[in-house]
């Protein structure tokens, strides 16, 4: 039987800042719309850099750092990913679309189809989280090329917003590499 033990820090291999900026990353984008937890935004940004993706968007009222509350569950995340605020989402996504993109949003909808159906020829892609509440807004979903949905088994019919998008994304990942 196997023995295990914890890792320390300093035999995890992990890139330094400034290695991570100049990194190769996976070809995906997250936008956060209108998300109101800056501890979500936080726990996004952390995700982000361990899934080593292209960029976050920050758009509608979703807080920007630096902010105390991001920085506490994004661990100076927030200062290695690559991130840009736009008021209006519609415009950012519109010029992503025009450069090939595809636009997949995360959220139970008429149409979805399982987060776990992409394969590699639907990169790059951004994937359009929306708020903790009311998800996203139809008129943010009708500008979607997609919309993929984490199947659930409980009685309750979400998740966290940052758990759920780190569930896709890791999955977003496991794709890409699988095509390597």
């Amino acid at each position: 039987m196997p023995e295990f033990r914890k890792l320390h820090g300093t035999e995890m291999n992990r890139l330094s800042a400034e290695q991570y900026v100049a990194a190769p990353k996976h070809p995906i984008m997250l936008m956060l719309h209108n998300i109101r937890s800056m501890w979500n935004v936080g726990a996004m940004f952390r995700t982000a850099d361990a899934a080593g993706i292209e960029k976050m968007i920050l758009s509608g009222y979703t807080a920007t750092p630096p902010r105390k509350e991001i920085s506490k569950t994004a661990l100076g995340a927030e200062e290695t990913v690559l991130w840009e605020y736009h008021a209006d989402p519609l415009e950012v996504l519109g010029s992503m679309k025009q450069e090939g993109v595809r636009i997949c949003g995360l959220e139970i909808a008429a149409g979805s189809r399982p987060y776990t159906a992409l394969h590699s020829g639907d990169f790059p892609l951004c994937l359009v989280v929306g708020n903790e509440v009311d998800g996203l807004e139809n008129d943010l979903l009708k500008y979607c090329d997609d919309v993929l949905e984490i199947t659930q088994y409980g009685t309750k019919h979400s998740l966290n917003v940052a758990v759920a998008a780190g569930i896709a994304i890791f999955e977003m990942v496991r794709v890409i590499r699988s095509g390597m």
